[in-house]
């Protein structure tokens, strides 16, 4: 089980997340929505403490998160990455293994499996001593994906894992999502898509700075709902909501 409860994340006086509290059920797919700038990224990073939170407290499994982020995956947007930096596929998804060896040891023959068997569950593996700067977006996608496979985590978090991805690469997530999901992990991803892909969710957090809704897609993903969350910009939603209905 995760438990936010009255998160809060402020930049120079401007509130980014205001008092967010949720509570998530293991084997969950969790969708966090919101108009651009609604502060997002900001809640999963104050999640994860790589941003200060103003107040608020985080447990998964009645314990404070800050002392199990071995068990956490985080898939950090692809514009946040350095693809010039020269590693090879194989090297970025054994980073995931680093958390339990630590960076002074060897591989064990163990992680190497898991690398493997990762790289091959994403239908990657012959790039695996590629240059992740010589990829495809779908492709580089699917090596972060093998990497938080690779950690073997409890929790994960996805930061808009389908932006400029190809059909096969987004196929590949969801499937992936799927068995995650019935091994009994939790995920939370954002995502911009309000359309037929939020079928697949259990969950949803719609967020604009507060959070504004929080329940099953019938429950969330209302006109009344879009229309605080988005404001003027709720036609172009209203529009998909109607076409689901």
């Amino acid at each position: 089980m995760l438990e936010v409860r009255d998160l809060a994340v402020n930049y120079r006086g401007i509130s980014a997340v205001k008092d967010v509290s949720f509570c998530l059920e293991s084997g969950q797919l969790v969708g966090i929505i919101g108009p651009n700038g609604a502060g997002k990224s900001t809640l999963i990073k104050a999640i994860l403490g790589l941003v200060p939170a103003e107040r608020g407290v985080v447990t998964f499994n009645s314990r404070p998160l800050k002392q199990q982020l071995g068990t956490v995956a985080y898939v950090s947007q692809r514009s946040q990455i350095d693809w010039d930096y020269p590693v090879t596929v194989w090297n970025v998804v054994m980073m995931a293994r680093t958390l339990h060896l630590g960076w002074s040891r060897f591989p064990s023959r163990q992680s190497k499996e898991l690398v493997q068997a990762a790289l091959q569950r994403v239908g990657i593996w012959e790039l695996r001593d590629r240059q992740i700067g010589e990829l495809s977006g779908g492709q580089q996608q699917r090596v972060f994906l093998a990497r938080a496979l690779a950690q073997q985590a409890e929790l994960f978090f996805f930061d808009e894992p389908f932006v400029g991805v190809d059909k096969k690469t987004e196929a590949v997530i969801f499937e992936v999502f799927g068995e995650l999901k019935s091994a009994g992990k939790t995920l939370l991803v954002i995502s911009h898509d309000l359309g037929v892909t939020t079928q697949v969710y259990d969950h949803f957090l719609l967020l604009n700075k507060q959070l504004i809704a929080e329940g099953s897609r019938d429950e969330v993903i209302t006109a009344a709902n879009l229309r605080e969350a988005y404001g003027e910009n709720v036609i172009l939603l209203e529009r998909k909501e109607e076409e689901r209905c």
